[in-house]
């Protein structure tokens, strides 16, 4: 194993921050683009937790962990694309997890059901 002062030595060479922003710099757009639509898409998401949370009569103080819960399922179909009855298993632990924490498990399945077309999962 080489000496400590070595192996700083080489990583200085090897680590410049120009290249470093050079390189993001060529990633840039891209990443702007792609957080771009994950914004309009999260966004729209939530608005048709909002109308489900409206006509479910759920008070507008009471929206936070529902749109948390919500995002939790976005999260799952779009970042780790999990779908069909897979989705279904794993929206249904969601569900019992945020009904023991108090929020409606019939709230909690309108939204998983209006919102992302999942139903519960088969027996």
């Amino acid at each position: 194993m080489s000496d400590v002062t070595r192996r700083i030595e080489r990583w200085e060479k090897k680590y410049s921050p120009a290249q470093a922003k050079a390189t993001l710099d060529l990633l840039h757009e891209g990443m702007r683009q792609r957080y771009e639509a994950a914004t309009v898409e999260m966004t729209a998401m939530e608005l048709k937790v909002k109308e489900v949370l409206n006509a479910q009569g759920v008070h507008t103080t009471n929206y936070v962990p529902y749109l948390s819960y919500a995002r939790q399922l976005w999260k799952l179909g779009r970042q780790q694309h999990i779908t069909g009855e897979s989705f279904a298993m794993a929206s249904e632990v969601l569900l019992q997890k945020w009904a023991a924490r108090g929020q409606d498990a019939d709230v909690l399945a309108a939204i998983r059901t209006q919102v992302f077309n999942s139903p519960p999962p088969s027996p």
